[in-house]
């Protein structure tokens, strides 16, 4: 085996084993939104996720452990609402449909890479972008009965996450990326305090709260299982972003965005297991589009960023 093989081959491994992680996960996350806030969720994870985070920051001293300015919190901000929206469609859609939906933001990418950054697109990419919103399309089936206004959280997820790996392209290219993700972290856990203070001060009613709890509902009791499962996930969050910043890092981009796209499969994989949720045939197909898509429309990526991690906390 010729060394570049073997680092293609270590670095996919190492890819792969990141999104079983994190398709896990968000599967979990989707298990206990019937039980905690997607607030609790960020704020106790992210507890978990920032220590592990600082501490591999202090024991290298690669870096500041944290280094403010106004583009790493305009970064954040984007990837807080990614992940807001991204997590809020849980509850209301099948692991696998919201999966699918969120990774379409190569095609945004693609797009957004030529509108702010001049980046030229070939045709074959501009192909990408039409069939993945073909994809999305069969997915959807805008006037079929099963149709869900929910599935507009994890597609506005994909945009604002391209908006944020534009911004980290163009703006934070020479920031250490653990810090960056430690900078994340530290919003997410602001985030989660300030959003369970404000629902526990500001009355939505309880035909709303009682509708969707995951967003509105007060913070709920945690018991040593729940902060358990929080630190668990706060575990898997850093080590999938380190995983991932190593797989890009050494192995061929080409490669890592076949990879990457695993996560679909997997998340598949966990709402059969889990949720016993079953693809319909209109699903798989289009699911396959936009995989297909999104791998033809990484041709943007792979030339413009060797180091971009997937829109996963």
């Amino acid at each position: 085996m010729t060394p570049l093989l073997g680092r293609n081959a270590s670095a996919a491994v190492t890819l792969t084993l990141s999104v079983l992680a994190m398709s896990f996960a968000d599967a979990m996350v989707k298990l206990v939104s019937s039980d905690l806030t997607i607030w609790q969720v960020f704020a106790a994870r992210s507890v978990f996720a920032a220590a592990c985070l600082a501490a591999l920051l202090y024991a290298t001293k690669d870096a500041p452990l944290l280094r403010v300015s106004y583009w790493i919190v305009l970064r954040s901000a984007l990837l807080i609402f990614t992940w807001l929206a991204f997590y809020a469609s849980l509850p209301l859609l099948d692991l696998a449909i919201a999966a699918t939906a969120v990774y379409t933001n190569p095609i945004w990418t693609t797009v957004l890479s030529a509108l702010f950054l001049g980046e030229r697109v070939t045709r074959t990419q501009w192909l990408g972008v039409a069939l993945g919103f073909v994809g999305v399309a069969v997915i959807l089936r805008p006037g079929a009965d099963g149709f869900s206004m929910a599935i507009f959280l994890p597609l506005m997820a994909a945009f604002t996450y391209s908006l944020a790996m534009v911004l980290t392209r163009n703006k934070c290219r020479s920031e250490n990326p653990v810090s960056l993700a430690l900078n994340l972290h530290v919003a997410f856990l602001l985030t989660g305090v300030i959003g369970s203070v404000a629902f526990l001060l500001i009355d939505v009613g309880d035909a709303l709260r009682s509708e969707y709890p995951f967003l509105f509902e007060h913070w709920r009791s945690m018991d040593l299982t729940d902060w358990a499962l929080m630190g668990f996930l706060g575990v898997l969050s850093a080590g999938f972003f380190l995983g991932v910043a190593r797989a890009y890092q050494t192995g061929a981009p080409q490669m890592m965005a076949t990879v990457d796209y695993s996560y679909v499969v997997f998340a598949a994989l966990w709402g059969l297991i889990l949720f016993t949720e079953i693809p319909t045939v209109e699903t798989w197909v289009g699911m396959a589009l936009v995989v297909a898509a999104g791998l033809i429309s990484s041709g943007v990526l792979i030339r413009s960023a060797q180091r971009v991690t997937p829109p996963k906390g």
